[in-house]
């Protein structure tokens, strides 16, 4: 399979520059949508069903098998959307530069979604079928912003499942994701009263003094030792300068270690927005934990076991770590299907205008997952 791949590297990268030249942030369906498509007839050419889950908001989720597949033990997870907003590869589109490629989602994920594919292909070229329709495919549009219309499909799909597998890219030393912490989001809007500062000052309710007293409250729910972290990273409001505030809002991020904790973290944020510090203002929260930490238990360990068999048989040196950011890992690994991450291409700076790609990593990663689906499915 390694001489085939090989053979396509320049094909995967025509591929991944498609993928990347399409806008695809997560509140921009067109776009999302738009690389569904792509994807959907590259997959039907291979002789795949691609059923397409309609969403209004958002783009379509899609849930991708082979004609052929009866019961697929392994759910292979992938999102189709980014972090960047309509116009950005106008700005910015896929380029090369030295043995990187560059664009907005390279890495995070359109070059996992073009290993995958490549990968599919090689197993299907080198007559390994049967492995081939051991996988059930679910690419959402949402991951970026919380999986909140796919969270649900992806567990129930994943029940019955021996093995997760997720296309997040790899570490930027190669390494695996064997563990992530969990967490969610909550937005925090606060409606006051305006008024003049100077003229009458009395009269106004500031939001701005209401959401302080929030900030310092939710950040003393800091517990560091014990995994706990909450972080207000957004905050907006006011007017101008010499008026009191009618109007503010916050973004809280929270971060646990373990399960347990998301409930204990979700009961005091919502026990210090139940009331105002400042009399006659009013609060509006939404969000909360929706995602819950993936761990590193025996099967996990039990499937990296396996991965790690494979690198050897391809003599990779591949490590796996754990990681504070999250993914659709923790809904696999949520329901007891053993569970690794950063299958996908090596990159970094994922998110920000330095995002980039290991063009060699395509190859490797494509036949290290055609390997591995390969070996999962004997």
């Amino acid at each position: 399979m390694y001489k085939y791949l090989q053979s396509k590297e320049q094909e995967m990268l025509v591929m991944l520059e498609r993928l990347v030249n399409k806008d695809s942030g997560s509140h921009y369906k067109k776009g999302v949508d738009a690389v569904g498509k792509l994807l959907s007839s590259e997959y039907k050419l291979l002789n795949f069903t691609v059923n397409s889950i309609e969403q209004r908001e958002v783009g379509n989720h899609l849930l991708i098998r082979h004609k052929e597949a009866k019961a697929p033990k392994i759910i292979i997870l992938g999102h189709l959307d980014t972090v960047f907003k309509e116009g950005t590869v106008k700005d910015r589109p896929f380029m090369i530069r030295g043995s990187r490629a560059y664009g907005p989602g390279v890495i995070d994920m359109k070059g996992s979604h073009v290993t995958l594919l490549y990968a599919l292909k090689a197993l299907i070229r080198n007559g390994d079928i049967e492995a081939v329709k051991n996988v059930h495919i679910v690419f959402n549009s949402d991951e970026e912003i919380g999986s909140t219309t796919s969270n649900v499909l992806i567990e129930n799909l994943a029940l019955g499942k021996q093995y997760a597998l997720v296309l997040e890219p790899a570490r930027p030393d190669g390494s695996l994701v064997s563990a992530r912490r969990g967490g969610g989001c909550y937005e925090l809007r606060v409606y006051g009263k305006a008024a003049h500062a100077g003229i009458a000052p009395e009269k106004g309710i500031s939001a701005i003094e209401e959401i302080s007293h929030k900030i310092i409250k939710f950040q003393k729910l800091n517990q560091l030792q014990k995994g706990i972290n909450v972080n207000v990273g957004i905050v907006r409001g006011g007017e101008s300068a010499n008026v009191i505030c009618p109007y503010a809002e916050a973004v809280i991020d929270i971060r646990i270690d373990k399960i347990e904790q998301g409930q204990l973290v979700e009961d005091e944020v919502r026990k210090i927005c139940s009331k105002a510090d400042v009399p006659g203002a009013i609060l509006e929260l939404e969000g909360g934990i929706n995602r819950s930490p993936m761990v590193k238990n025996e099967g996990t360990i039990q499937l990296l076991n396996q991965i790690q068999e494979v690198c050897e048989e391809l003599g990779l040196n591949i490590n796996d770590v754990s990681t504070g950011g999250n993914s659709d890992a923790s809904f696999t690994s949520n329901v007891g299907v053993p569970t690794v991450d950063g299958l996908g291409p090596i990159g970094g700076n994922a998110h920000s205008e330095e995002e980039y790609l290991e063009i060699p990593s395509l190859v490797e990663r494509a036949l290290l997952l055609a390997n591995v689906i390969k070996k999962l499915s004997a």
